[in-house]
C-alpha cells in the first residue's frame, strides 16, 4: 500500500508555487477543476506533498480533505517523489504465490525503505503493483523498464547493485 503522507521534507521552490498559484487561478470556479490542477502540481513538482495540496485546496476554495481524497485515490498521484531508478515489485496473484512479498522484503532490506519511499539520496525508490503483465515470469520486478523475473531473494541484492 502507498504512503499516504509525505516521507522527504517539502523543497518546493518560489518558481514552482508561483506556477502552481498561475494553474489555479486559470481553473479557480470551474466545476472538476481538482484533478487536472493536481496533475498540473504533480507534473510541477513530481509528487503532491502535503504543502502542494494545501496551495490547491486554499487557492480553489475547497476543502483540503477533498483534495487529499482525489490525490490518495487515483493511483497516478504520488505523496513522495520518485527516485532516479523506480522499482517496482508486482503483487499481482501470479506473482504473490510464487513469492513476491520475499522479493520485495529482501529489496526494502537491501535499501533500507519501506514501500512507497525514496532513499535518502534519491536515487531509488519503491513501489508494489498489482500486475506488470508478465505472469509466466513471476515473481517480477522492475526497475525502471528492465524487467526481472523468476526471482529469488538472493537475486535482489545483485540486480540493484548494477544500477549504484
Amino acid at each position: 500500500m502507498p504512503n499516504c503522507k509525505t516521507v522527504v521534507p517539502y523543497n518546493g521552490t518560489p518558481e514552482q508555487e508561483l506556477r502552481l498559484r498561475e494553474i489555479i487561478a486559470e481553473h479557480k470556479g470551474q466545476p472538476g477543476a481538482t484533478m487536472p490542477v493536481l496533475q498540473a502540481a504533480q507534473e510541477i513538482f513530481g509528487y503532491l506533498p502535503e504543502e502542494v495540496q494545501i496551495i490547491v485546496a486554499e487557492g480553489l476554495e475547497i476543502p483540503l480533505s477533498e483534495v487529499y481524497g482525489v490525490a490518495s485515490f487515483y493511483a497516478q498521484f504520488s505523496m513522495n517523489p520518485k527516485g532516479q531508478h523506480r522499482i517496482s515489485v508486482c503483487l499481482g496473484t501470479a506473482c504473490y504465490v510464487k513469492g513476491a512479498a520475499d522479493i520485495l522484503s529482501a529489496v526494502e532490506q537491501k535499501l533500507g525503505i519501506k514501500t512507497g519511499s525514496i532513499t535518502k539520496d534519491g536515487k531509488f525508490s519503491l513501489d508494489a503493483c498489482r500486475c506488470v503483465g508478465a505472469c509466466g515470469l513471476a515473481p517480477v520486478m522492475m526497475v525502471g523498464s528492465d524487467v526481472y523475473g523468476r526471482l529469488t531473494p538472493d537475486q535482489v541484492g545483485p540486480i540493484l547493485d548494477k544500477y549504484e
